[in-house]
């Protein structure tokens, strides 16, 4: 199992990657439509990111099946507007944008190994 402070290290570095080069959401119909049906602003979804702990931690690092040469991501869900929200993010390649791949209503149920109820 993953180590919390291997997660805590790869938000922290998420986090200053956005602040200094920002973030690219992939264009995907499914990413698109969890805007309207969560009724939120880009921006406001920037923000979630932001706002990732990891407690929110799903699975990862995972290595790109499409593309190797890609850096690992890492899977989040998070609670927003009383719907589970899956995240699928990398910090990108160096000296570029932090990438999310993934921002979008849950498709499957998601566990949470990191966090103690």
């Amino acid at each position: 199992m993953i180590a919390k402070e291997e997660v805590d290290q790869f938000l922290r570095q998420m986090k200053e990657k956005i602040a200094v080069f920002d973030v690219v959401f992939r264009y995907r119909d499914k990413n698109l439509a969890a805007l309207v049906e969560l009724d939120i602003t880009p921006t406001a979804r920037k923000a979630c990111l932001l706002q990732l702990a990891a407690e929110d931690y799903y699975s990862g690092p995972n290595k790109d099946t499409y593309d190797a040469s890609l850096p690992d991501y890492y899977e989040f869900g998070i609670a927003l507007k009383k719907r589970t929200v899956y995240i699928k993010i990398s910090l990108g390649k160096v000296n570029k944008p932090v990438d999310c791949l993934s921002f979008h209503l849950a498709e499957f149920p998601i566990t949470y190994p990191l966090k103690h109820n």
